[in-house]
């Protein structure tokens, strides 16, 4: 849907004169809060409206995609099918391909030259894309499949790079807040995540009712309210980079960013548990889809209505739970055990919900109603544990990085993000196609190895 040693932060730093922040007065001690406060607002914006406009064209994106290559590629053996389906799966891909490339690069060049102009970069890209979806909607509907088709590739590739731009939001939590609440600050945008997974499809439906005879209504919609949050940034966002505290001029691209992210001591291996709990997530996102029409035969509709649930479950655990707890003193390491054994739980019970589902006799009427329980709980406790690891190791992260390469760190863990979530279908869905319980397990062992790294990253909290 996402982070500096407590030595670290007691020893003084060496550097120049010109990097150390004087002591400001009360005046603009005042204003700097307001400052923060309006990036805070406006950061979350950004990451509601990523997602928000991710859900809105998302449930849309494989049907219409299904509908226009079935008559540019026709027929039912082996080669159309199997010609169908990787472009279908190129499609889907191309969006987190995109954040894959482009997140460490917005977040090199934002440490050099700014947060504001990047994130104010992507809401405009957004602005485009989403319309852009739109227009291929009504082309290919109207008979323009191959015009349609480029477009929709065009549309997914270009909302991925301005997706992208979702590293430097988080670098401006990280400048924005201090290093005690920075998991917070992370935990609000996996709150803002939740919030648009859990409307967004619904605006798009609404949009579509509203709009009958207007199939990019969805898209135009997304659109909007990107644009809308395009003209508060303008207004709202201001610049959150310390004056002093430069890290100078970088290239655009360079894949030695990877090399020092991974480097630094415990980071690489934080990044390396980001990148296997969200594998493990995956493996459950995937496949819910499938899992809620092979063992209880929803309807599209119903199956909206699970994925609303999870993204509301997913806004609860993140902006509520995890802040009560997290005022309560819990630290990011516990959230990250807690959490990792709450998903073992998660999608340990889905398996088995999966397994019991897979006997016809489970799904009689008498016992229907506490099998849908059951599946429900498991689902909670998998998306709960997913809601405490991900900004836990985000916050990790941010604090073990040097603040003037916040930016790049950062974006290198947003590009292993989106690998994750480039590889995690693939490997899920082709499990579940040998075996529907296969996912699940492959998960837990994920998340197993995640527990058996924690006592490595802990060692350096002592």
């Amino acid at each position: 849907m996402e982070q500096r040693e407590k030595e670290s932060m007691q020893e003084p730093r060496t550097s120049s004169p010109a990097t150390v922040s004087e002591p400001l007065p009360l005046s603009e001690d005042v204003s700097a809060v307001r400052a923060r406060r309006s990036a805070l607002l406006i950061v979350v914006l950004v990451m509601f409206i990523d997602l928000l406009g991710f859900g809105i064209v998302l449930p849309l994106l494989p049907r219409y995609g299904k509908e226009f290559l079935e008559p540019l590629l026709p027929g039912e053996t082996f080669i159309p099918r199997f010609l169908r389906g990787m472009t279908l799966g190129l499609l889907l891909a191309s969006f987190s391909l995109m954040q894959f490339i482009f997140a460490p690069i917005w977040g090199r060049i934002s440490d050099w030259k700014g947060r504001r102009p990047f994130l104010l970069l992507g809401l405009l890209g957004s602005v485009v894309f989403y319309a852009l979806f739109g227009i291929a909607s009504e082309l290919g509907g109207s008979g323009n499949l191959v015009v349609g088709l480029v477009l929709l590739f065009i549309a997914r590739i270009g909302a991925g790079i301005a997706g992208a731009t979702v590293s430097t939001a988080q670098a401006v939590i990280a400048d924005t807040t201090t290093p005690e609440r920075r998991s917070r600050g992370m935990a609000l945008i996996g709150a803002a995540f939740g919030v648009g997974f859990a409307i967004g499809p619904a605006i798009g439906a609404g949009a579509l009712a509203v709009f009958p005879d207007v199939r990019g209504a969805p898209g135009y919609v997304a659109s909007v309210l990107s644009f809308v949050a395009l003209l508060m940034g303008i207004t709202l966002m201001p610049e959150t980079v310390r004056h002093g505290v430069s890290a100078g001029r970088r290239n655009w691209f360079n894949l030695q960013g990877f090399r020092t992210a991974m480097q630094i001591p415990t980071v690489g291996l934080l990044i390396v548990m980001f990148f296997l709990a969200t594998v493990a997530f995956g493996n459950f996102e995937a496949t819910l889809a499938l899992l809620t029409q092979d063992i209880l035969h929803y309807r599209d509709k119903d199956n909206l209505l699970v994925f609303t649930y999870v993204g509301v479950v997913l806004l609860l655990a993140q902006g509520g739970l995890y802040q009560v707890l997290a005022r309560r003193g819990m630290t990011e390491l516990a959230f990250m055990s807690v959490g990792a054994s709450l998903m073992i739980l998660g999608l340990g019970g889905m398996g088995g919900v999966t397994w019991l589902g897979s006997n016809p006799e489970t799904l009689e009427p008498a016992v229907t109603k506490q099998f849908l329980s059951l599946f429900l709980l498991t689902a909670t406790l998998a998306v709960i544990g997913f809601a405490f690891v991900i900004p836990s190791v985000q916050s990790l992260i941010s604090r073990r990085s040097d603040p003037t390469k916040q930016g790049e760190v950062l974006g290198v863990n947003q590009s292993v993000n989106a690998l994750s979530r480039i590889l995690g279908p693939i490997v899920a869905v082709s499990l579940y196609a040998l075996r529907p319980t296969f996912p699940y397990v492959a998960g837990v062992s994920l998340l197993a190895v995640v527990l058996l790294l924690m006592p490595r990253v802990r060692q350096r909290e002592r």
